[in-house]
């Protein structure tokens, strides 16, 4: 409601009721001595000086000069402009001004003002605007209604105006075409949305402008609309340069954007597409609230009404809307969190967020709009009081909270307007010094402090009183250690308090996170279930990642996480239900980012860590094969068997590695239980491609098939990242080459053939992931050979043509599927090529070339290498080859045997000593269990400069060591004692 248009002799002067109280009598009367000076040199002041004596237009300056340095500075300044106020109408002083700011970019289109005189005329409307709203509300001219919506209309036509002004700027500068130069906004294709107490008509005397611009990507003011996002944001940040930027003569308002959709991560101007579809998806509670007092202000004003008939719907529910109070409450719990703003007080209390101030009221309304608006029309509008009258005819207040709030609502709004007419600051909390309060009480009309306390805390303990009854189930979004809310667009202090108190060190960054999640920066937890479930699980997962050794980077590991799932409601949900998953989860998050991938991938593959069995380990090739089979089931057809066996190899192995970061089993133990989810994948899988396989092609007769495991696979030394290194070896009768199908094939066709299905079936990505990467480079001839071997061929090659090297990776073969007594004849020729007598010299010579041959091709002076680094794994590996190379023929237990059963075998042997056998057997298990780790929690290199520190903190844990540092050495000595021995043990 704008301020009603007096008689023509209504003036400032004749409708004066009051002024304020005077603290300091002789020095407010010497300044209005030094005024009335300058009145008397300025004729058309002149006027003034029969007033300056006596009477209330004298008393009111003398309150002015005593408590407003501010107001005391416009009225010095300009004596000719309190004159022209006091003899009109404060009416129509306010339209004129208006009128003014608005209307400046067509004096600057026409050339009779420069752009600097608009800058110029900009904020001296606003210091005359300022005045006149002081003048007329402390004189008693005007009540707080009429008091906020000329503060408002001012802000409407301030910006409006510089909006055009901008926008004929970008016309000359052929960045936009305007359809209508006297009117720039019309068909402009954006509009400015004005929220909050402006939105509403009730902004305050010194107070932000919260502002969202919203912009038509199909618009045809633009010559080229690719660029509408650059233009229009442009157009944000020049309107609030114009607007904000401090000159000699002051600044119009300060501008606020950050009640545009997720602020954190957009340009101030927002498409319209992209704003429907982040309200429609993410949108919440608060912005919800944001939104009732929404109204459109400049820009394509149809544009902006538009919008907000299309986001109707998301303001208002069409049901009751219960779970709304929680939420709002949520925001209020967030605010009182300030220190300070958590009773009620007098000295530096802030009547806007402290306890039963202007919020609660605010909030009261709106959390009942919000609730019963969606059935209720009436209880749409913008403005407090109105709504309040409105609640109360529409039967959900009684009249004495109508009545009681109202006026708590005027009365705070009016010491709100004092504060901020001292200087001009957008403050809302009273003085701390009790003397300043003393004089600030006469500001506001109260003849001593007493007066004013009892007046101010009366009225804040009424407000208090109905919005506690509203509110008095709301439910508590705090954990047991403090405070957690992520509502809104600033930090909460307490919270960022209470997530350090939980261990994270960087809180600012937390609470970004968590609210970007809220905000739907991860389309992942877009879904209004997944959003409502994490809004739940939040205090109970952030307890849990701030158990862990990082929760900084456990944090982040799971943003990262929800950043690559296509959906985190299940996951969500699974954690929300299981204390223990939240806590092995958090671990997994902060120590094994590789297994937290996989959970994000599958986070069902976390029931299996609540069955009793978890904590009943096994590593028997023949149970873990049962249990493969069991979780594959029957499948449809060959496709959903390829899914089958992915899920079921994932969820395997991901409880192996639970296990190992458990504490559960052994490193060893989960190398073993790798090895054997392998060879039970191979072996099923297998089983399908031959059953397939021969469905089109039959069989050959006679022949018979084994498949070799070799490498870690074969020594049952498996990690989490290892590629599985398999021989195809095949017979057949020469008599009976053609296999019986439909389509037959010669018996080497259909062996390459079957060979390559079964690599495909175990490396083909399908909707469920990879399973395996396979590696069949040691076949003869390698990767020159055929990829499945005859098995006279392949004796004949071991015996007369194979390197060295080709008989030591032989050391570690294994037959995993086929035919089972042809595995076994495969077993024993593989035994008899190992067992061959050879020359000892030849044997440590070829050992030693290739350990060098490997140096020089991969490196080995990376100490964090477990394998390659020199005195690691690899030459370990290598001095056990070559004892089984060069004494199985007189010692054939030592073929078969894994790289630690070899040392020990070899000392019962008499072919080490047993200080030896110790350091290699010390050696090997350390490098192992700390390279199992690294492959459980890092996937691909382990480099130690990008590695969290955690990771390698939990390192040198399973060693044993007190740091990464210590650990570093130790395994450094350790390599220095195997690096003596290797070329002593490899030799004559």
């Amino acid at each position: 409601m704008s301020p009603a248009v007096p008689d023509a002799n209504d003036t400032l002067l004749s409708r004066l009721t009051q002024a304020p109280l005077v603290a300091d009598q002789k020095r407010a009367k010497a300044q209005l001595k030094d005024f009335i000076d300058r009145v008397r040199d300025e004729p058309e002041a002149a006027g003034l000086l029969e007033h300056l004596s006596e009477g209330l237009l004298c008393d009111l300056l003398l309150g002015l000069a005593d408590h407003s340095p501010f107001l005391w500075q416009l009225i010095v300044n300009d004596p000719a402009r309190v004159a022209r106020f006091t003899f009109s109408s404060p009416e129509q002083a306010h339209r004129s001004i208006i009128e003014n700011q608005s209307g400046l970019f067509r004096e600057l289109r026409s050339g009779a003002i420069t752009r600097n005189d608009a800058v110029r005329a900009f904020r001296q409307n606003r210091n005359a605007h300022a005045l006149l709203v002081a003048m007329a509300d402390i004189g008693g001219l005007w009540g707080t209604e009429q008091v906020t919506q000329a503060l408002s209309d001012f802000a409407d036509a301030s910006v409006a105006g510089s909006v055009n002004l901008v926008l004929t700027e970008m016309a000359d500068l052929g960045r936009v075409n305007l359809a209508n130069p006297d009117n720039p906004a019309e068909g402009s294709g954006f509009t400015v949305l004005a929220l909050g107490k402006h939105g509403a008509g009730e902004l305050n005397y010194s107070s932000d402008i919260d502002l969202v611009i919203f912009f038509d990507p199909e618009t045809q003011a633009l010559r080229d609309p690719s660029e509408a996002a650059t233009i229009y944001t442009r157009l944000a940040q020049q309107l609030t340069k114009l607007l904000q930027e401090r000159t000699a003569d002051g600044y119009v308002h300060r501008v606020d954007y950050r009640l545009r959709p997720d602020p954190g991560s957009t340009p101030t101007a927002v498409s319209l597409s992209s704003a429907y579809v982040y309200y429609e998806t993410v949108g919440q509670n608060w912005e919800r609230a944001a939104f009732i007092k929404a109204r459109p202000i400049a820009g394509d004003l149809t544009l902006g009404e538009n919008f907000l008939k299309e986001l109707r719907p998301f303001i208002w529910r069409k049901y009751f809307d219960f779970a709304s109070i929680a939420d709002v409450h949520a925001m209020k719990r967030q605010i009182h969190a300030v220190r300070g703003h958590d009773q009620i007080a007098v000295v530096g209390h802030d009547i806007k967020l402290g306890r039963g101030g202007i919020r609660e009221i605010e909030f009261f309304v709106q959390t009942q709009q919000l609730v019963f608006g969606g059935r209720r029309p009436g209880l749409r509008g913008r403005r407090t009081v109105d709504m309040l009258k409105a609640l109360h005819d529409e039967g959900w207040i009684t009249d004495k909270a109508r009545d009681e709030l109202s006026d708590a609502y005027r009365f705070l709004r009016t010491i709100e307007h004092r504060l901020q007419m001292v200087a001009d600051e957008q403050t809302q909390r009273l003085p701390s010094d009790e003397e300043q309060l003393k004089r600030f009480a006469k500001f506001c009309g109260y003849p001593n402090l007493k007066a004013f306390s009892k007046a101010l805390t009366d009225q804040a303990k009424i407000v208090q009183g109905h919005y506690a009854l509203l509110f008095e189930e709301g439910p508590e979004l705090a954990s047991d250690v403090g405070s957690l809310v992520f509502t809104g667009s600033d930090n909460d202090p307490d919270t960022l308090a209470t997530l350090q108190r939980m261990g994270f060190h960087e809180p600012e960054r937390v609470a970004e996170t968590v609210r970007g999640w809220h905000f739907g920066r991860r389309p992942a937890i877009q879904s209004a279930r997944a959003r409502e479930v994490l809004t739940e699980l939040t205090p109970a997962l952030l307890s849990a990642l701030g158990g862990t050794a990082d929760p900084d980077g456990a944090l982040a590991a799971l943003d990262r996480a929800f950043g690559r799932m296509p959906a985190a409601v299940e996951l969500l949900t699974i954690l929300q239900s299981h204390d223990r998953l939240r806590l092995l989860f958090a671990d997994l998050l902060g120590t094994a980012p590789r297994l937290a991938d996989t959970v994000a991938q599958s986070p069902h593959v976390l029931d299996a860590l609540i069955d009793p069995a978890f904590n009943t380990p096994t590593t028997d090739d023949e149970t873990i094969e049962g249990q493969v089979r069991q979780l594959i089931g029957p499948p449809r057809d060959f496709e959903d068997f390829l899914d089958r066996v992915r899920d079921a190899a994932r969820q395997m192995r991901f409880v192996t590695s639970a296990r190992l970061l458990s504490g559960v089993i052994s490193p060893t133990q989960t190398g073993e239980a790798y090895a054997a989810i392998a060879r039970a994948v191979i072996r099923v899988s297998f089983e399908e491609v031959r059953r397939a396989f021969e469905a089109d092609h039959g069989t050959v007769p006679g022949s018979r098939i084994a498949i070799l495991g070799l490498g870690r696979l074969g020594s049952r030394e498996l990690t989490a990242g290892s590629d599985l290194d398999l021989v195809v070896i095949y017979d057949f009768d020469e008599n009976q080459r053609e296999s019986t199908g439909p389509r037959s094939l010669d018996a080497v066709v259909y062996y390459t053939r079957l060979t390559q299905r079964l690599v495909s079936a175990l490396t083909v990505p399908t909707r469920r992931g990879l399973l395996y990467e396979v590696d069949l480079r040691l076949r003869p001839q390698g990767g020159k050979g055929p990829v499945a071997s005859q098995f006279k061929g392949f004796v004949n090659y071991q015996k007369t043509e194979a390197d060295l090297w080709e008989h030591m990776a032989l050391t570690r073969a294994r037959v995993l599927a086929g035919d089972e007594a042809f595995g076994a004849d495969v077993a024993r020729a593989v035994k008899d090529i190992l067992t061959a007598e050879r020359d000892l010299r030849h044997v440590f010579k070829e050992v030693r070339a290739m350990r060098e041959l490997i140096a020089q091709e991969k490196g080995d002076d990376d100490p964090w290498d477990m394998k390659l680094a020199r005195g690691g794994l690899t030459d370990l590996d290598f001095i056990a080859q070559g004892l089984v190379i060069a004494h199985a023929h007189q010692h054939p237990s030592l073929a078969g045997l894994s790289t630690e059963a070899t040392f020990a075998e070899s000392q019962s042997l008499g072919l080490l000593s047993s200080d030896d056998a110790r350091t290699l057997i010390e050696a090997h298990r350390l490098f192992n269990d700390i390279f199992q780790w690294q492959r459980l929690t890092i996937e691909g290199r382990f480099d130690a400069e990008k590695v969290p520190p955690v990771i390698l903190k939990r390192l040198a844990t399973v060693a044993g060591l007190p740091s990464a540092k210590v650990l570093q050495e130790h395994l450094g000595e350790m390599r220095g004692r195997v690096q003596e021995r290797f070329p002593a043990l490899l030799s004559l």
